[in-house]
């Protein structure tokens, strides 16, 4: 963090120090789909289908801060910018208020200045040219031009355990993101599902390349 930004204090409700998933876990997951991490850890990790890129090319690869916004508020957001390092995602539950616009290019800009990994939010955005224009993921359930208040008083978590859809998603976490969706995969077993997932890349190459030579995805597949 540089010196002239004011550090974030840690309180009861933001958690400063976590447990990231390793970088070189990272780095290899950034090579893999989405999808394949999801099947080979088990058909697990799948964040709500409506959470969606900006942008179709928007990719997002990253150790998870966690990040529980009151409605209709982004004050949180801003918090969570200056928690968060470089690298990392911010995971955003909105509690169920959906329709505000919680992020914009100011918000992109700030992060993408912090070298932050990208944004996951269970809400909407707004500013959707300009968002894609700078390329600095973002994955929401859409677009809304409605603004969001300041409130100084309300409470919000910075990472703590979130609830998005069916899934509890951990600060530290995996999260994987392409134009299918996103996955968040839980920091204690990426290594291993990271793993399997570049191993499934290179069976699915060779079974396509049988596909090519003429055989049927009926034989292959032992249907």
């Amino acid at each position: 963090m540089s010196a002239d930004v004011k550090p974030i204090a840690a309180s009861a409700t933001v958690r400063l120090d976590i447990e990231r998933v390793a970088p070189d876990v990272v780095r290899r997951a950034t090579q893999l789909p989405a999808a394949t991490l999801h099947e080979a850890g088990g058909r697990i990790g799948v964040l709500p289908h409506a959470i969606k890129p900006v942008g179709p090319r928007m990719r997002i690869c990253g150790p998870a801060v966690t990040v529980h916004s009151p409605g209709g508020d982004n004050l949180w957001l801003h918090r969570a910018l200056y928690v968060a390092r470089p690298g990392d995602v911010l995971v955003v539950h909105v509690s169920g208020v959906e329709d505000f616009g919680y992020w914009g290019e100011i918000m992109s800009t700030a992060a993408q200045a912090r070298g932050l990994g990208g944004l996951v939010i269970d809400g909407c955005v707004r500013d959707g040219d300009p968002l894609e224009a700078l390329g600095f993921p973002v994955f929401s359930t859409g677009l809304c031009v409605r603004g969001t208040g300041k409130d100084h008083g309300a409470r919000g978590w910075i990472n703590h355990p979130l609830r998005l859809g069916q899934l509890t998603v951990n600060a530290g976490d995996l999260i994987v993101g392409d134009r299918d969706g996103v996955v968040a995969i839980p920091r204690e077993r990426a290594a291993d599902i990271v793993a399997a997932s570049e191993a499934r890349e290179a069976k699915e190459a060779g079974v396509m390349q049988r596909l090519r030579d003429g055989e049927r995805t009926l034989e292959v597949y032992n249907f």
